[in-house]
């Protein structure tokens, strides 16, 4: 069986080692810091309730889980968090059956429209005032990658999650972002990792609306990407994950490492590439 509401990733970075997935998921809460073995993680979206596999992620606000038909779908980690409660399903599956009461006695209700009535009344079918806040789309424009709303998502799964951008999308954007975008020289990013060097600029936070506690993150300066081909980056920013936290950085240091870049915005910052997954960090001098 097929699921319409599944948001495939198109690219994301596979966990295939367990001891990296272990990580991923203590840093995520999912597992406590002390365990040592994986646990069945369940998927209780859209009137579902069913084990489920992750298998990578897209970044540290987007998850990838695989379900048994084998289909993939984003979702925020602390969203997948909140499922693993025993009192979710419940919650949830008591939300579906009111919805379906309400939508069965909406339709034993309904009155036919003569085509005389939709002449006589065209303000009643498309009175803005009358649009539910949560479906009126005309003032969004929140370009945060905290608050980008995917199409396709009912439940909401993924909100942090950037996709790409569409033309429509492109077009409601304000005319002062563009301007922006067009003072910014363009920089064509490889597509795997390279080899890389930094400049520890600043350790700071970011709100992450889905916890309670902010996400901790690293802006980098002089990021330069020095293998295949040497290409000056300037800032960048990366998590301040477990890995990295064992390096025990400091403001000024000056690091080579592994990494894949790629093109997105920091919250509230002008930082706007970020650093995925480094590995083999080593600090200079």
């Amino acid at each position: 069986m097929t699921y319409a509401f599944m948001i495939e990733p198109q690219d994301f970075i596979a966990l295939d080692n367990e001891d990296e997935l272990i990580e991923k998921c203590q840093e995520w809460g999912l597992l406590s810091g002390k365990a040592t073995k994986l646990k069945t993680f369940y998927y209780k979206g859209n009137g579902l309730n069913m084990p489920c596999t992750i298998i990578g992620y897209v970044d540290h606000m987007a998850a990838v889980i695989q379900l048994d038909n084998g289909q993939k779908h984003c979702i925020h980690p602390s969203y997948l968090k909140e499922m693993q409660a025993s009192s979710y399903s419940a919650r949830s599956i008591s939300n579906a059956g009111s919805d379906r009461s309400t939508e069965s006695t909406t339709s034993d209700t309904v009155v036919p429209v003569t085509p005389a009535d939709v002449t006589s009344t065209p303000d009643a079918l498309v009175n803005p005032d009358e649009i539910p806040p949560d479906l009126d789309d005309s003032d969004d424009t929140d370009t945060d990658e905290f608050s980008s709303g995917m199409k396709g998502d009912p439940d909401g799964l993924v909100e942090e999650y950037v996709g790409p951008q569409t033309g429509a999308a492109s077009e409601a954007k304000p005319k002062a972002k563009t301007a922006s975008k067009a003072k910014t020289v363009k920089i064509d990013l490889p597509e795997g990792k390279v080899k890389m060097s930094a400049v520890v600029k600043e350790f700071t936070t970011v709100p992450n609306h889905f916890s309670d506690n902010d996400d901790e993150v690293i802006i980098y300066e002089a990021v330069t990407i020095t293998e295949p081909d040497v290409i000056d980056v300037g800032e960048a920013w990366s998590s301040h994950s477990a890995t990295v936290k064992k390096q025990e950085l400091e403001v000024g240091d000056v690091i080579t490492f592994e990494a894949k870049i790629i093109k997105k915005k920091l919250t509230r910052n002008p930082v706007p590439y970020k650093i995925n997954n480094p590995s083999k960090i080593q600090k200079e001098g």
